[in-house]
This record gives structure tokens, C-alpha cells and sequence, in this order.
């Protein structure tokens, strides 16, 4: 991609995506207020920024990967972010997970600036963004602005699935957050049951895989993370709980009700009080099983 392109924010997700993007021959400006998370991109040959400003200064297509809402709102529409400085006729790639009422009013300060805004929050776990397996769920208006995002979003991940307009791509990436996060911590309470009732563990797994109760989040996440004894992330508690809190506020403002997912979001914000904050959502089941006075199960290799 000849255009020049800039990403800012390169954390645990933005840091390989970005690295995966470079793999593929195409040259980034680089910026995160963590100047060490740039090192590695400037070893790939990337241009570190200084400021926004910098770092977008003539970019055709600006990619930004943050952590909240609030962020968000602040790298792109405050009076030192992306809109004070990007050009009429760019494109702004969000990958984000932020409150859709976010994107939605982001969205609608572009239109004024004449930049277009394509949502395209990231699916799956840190180890795809790493391998460049990563799946897009993409909100766009614009047909030309996707062509031109296209190619770097095939260098990151293997998956493109257009939601429909701007808004739809972190909408859909809410509701299947809240889905996977929520059938995480019944897994963890199903787990804790059986290890308390003395049911062997690969017995159920196969019991559980025959039937209508198989999840990826036991045979996948739990498998490859807290069932062998691995609760470094990942994807941390403390993310899990924003994500929940963000499919709360979503029912809230367009008034549905989630009586469950409520029950779920309070798990979290338990969970996240003491030693599993920053540990792997899978880590659920060990703090199930604390709770339960039983040990955690673990797959024997």
C-alpha cells in the first residue's frame, strides 16, 4: 500500500496487529503515549510519531486500537487528536471496543470534517492478533474508503465480515462480547459443580462436546488457558468487566433488559477486586472454585 498509513495505539491487541501490517511491506507512523510499546515497531522500520499531530501528518488512513470510550472521544476529537489534523478525504479505521453511542457521535464529528470513519472492532484472542488470525467485524458506508482499508485488514487477520453501516461493527462486537463473556462464567460455575460432585473432568468434556452444551469457551479458552494451568493473558478480568459494563450501558440506552448478563457483569466486578484482576477471564474458574472451597481442575496432558 503506497498511501502512507498511521496507527495509533499498540497495545496487547494494536502492538502486533500493527506488526503484522509492517510484515506485509507496508510502512506505518506509529504513535502510543507508552513510547516503549513503539520500540518494536521501530525495529521493524516504522516512523515513530511525537504527537497526534505528527504521526497523521499527510496519513491517507489513520488506524486507532484503544482501550475505552473515553480514549476514543480523546485521540480522535479533542483539540490535539486526529480530527484537528487529518486531511478532508482520509479514512479513520477504529478497531476499538467502545460503547456504540461512542462510534455513533465519533462517527458523526467525521461527516463534518468530510473523513470517512469505518467501525472495525477485532474479534478473537491476543494469540490471532498475533499469528495475524484475527477476525474484523467492519461497519462502513462507504464502498471506496473499504477498498482502500481492505488490504490492511487482510494483513492482520483472516476474517472480514461486513455488519452493514458505520455503528454496525462494534454493535455486533458488544452483543458477541457480552455472549462469550457470559457463557464463560456459567462454564467456570458448570466446572466448579462438577469438580465438586466428583465428576472427572475429560469424562464431561466428552459428555459435553456430544451435546447442545458445547461451547468454545470450555473446548477453546478454558482447554488452552486456566485448564493448563496457564491464567496469564490473554484477555484480562479487569478488559472482561469493561466489556460487560459496555453491553450494560448498551441495553440501558436502547432499554433492553439483560436480568442475566446484569448477574454476570457483578461476577466480574467481584472477580476483579483482588488477585484475578489482571489475570485471564478463564481464570473465572479458579475463583469459582476458591469461592466452592474446592481445587481447580486441570487437564492432565
Amino acid at each position: 500500500m503506497g498511501e502512507k498509513v498511521a496507527f495509533i495505539g499498540l497495545g496487547a491487541m494494536g502492538g502486533p496487529m500493527a506488526q503484522n501490517i509492517v510484515k506485509k511491506g507496508t510502512n506505518l507512523s506509529v504513535y502510543d503515549i507508552e513510547k516503549s510499546k513503539m520500540d518494536p515497531l521501530i525495529d521493524l522500520g516504522s516512523t515513530p510519531g511525537k504527537s497526534i499531530k505528527d504521526t497523521i501528518q499527510n496519513a491517507e488512513v489513520i488506524i486507532t486500537m484503544l482501550p475505552s470510550t473515553d480514549n476514543v472521544r480523546s485521540v480522535i476529537c479533542s483539540a490535539e487528536g486526529v480530527l484537528s489534523f487529518a486531511k478532508p478525504g482520509s479514512i479513520i479505521l477504529d478497531m476499538s471496543t467502545i460503547a456504540p453511542t461512542g462510534t455513533d457521535e465519533v462517527y458523526d464529528l467525521c461527516r463534518q470534517k468530510e473523513v470517512d470513519f469505518i467501525d472495525a472492532p477485532v474479534g478473537r484472542l491476543v494469540s490471532h492478533a498475533i499469528s495475524g488470525d484475527s477476525l474484523f467485524m467492519v461497519g462502513c458506508d462507504n464502498d471506496e474508503a473499504f477498498k482502500k482499508v481492505e488490504p490492511l485488514l487482510n494483513a492482520m487477520g483472516t476474517t472480514i465480515i461486513r455488519c452493514g453501516k458505520v455503528g454496525s461493527g462494534i454493535r455486533a462486537k458488544v452483543v458477541n462480547n457480552f455472549q462469550i463473556l457470559s457463557i464463560a462464567q456459567i462454564t467456570a460455575e458448570a466446572l466448579t459443580l462438577a469438580k465438586k460432585i466428583g465428576l472427572d473432568l475429560n469424562t464431561f468434556k466428552e459428555v459435553n462436546a456430544g451435546t447442545t452444551a458445547n461451547n468454545g469457551q470450555f473446548h477453546i479458552n478454558f482447554m488452552s488457558k486456566v485448564l493448563q494451568n496457564d491464567i496469564e493473558p490473554g484477555f484480562t478480568i479487569d478488559l472482561a468487566h469493561k466489556d460487560m459494563g459496555l453491553a450494560i450501558e448498551t441495553a440501558n440506552s436502547f432499554r433492553v433488559g439483560l436480568p442475566v448478563g446484569s448477574s454476570v457483569q457483578a461476577v466480574y466486578g467481584q472477580a476483579r477486586s483482588g488477585k484475578f484482576a489482571k489475570k485471564d477471564f478463564s481464570a473465572l474458574l479458579d475463583y469459582a472454585c476458591e469461592i466452592a472451597e474446592v481445587s481447580p481442575p486441570r487437564i492432565k496432558s
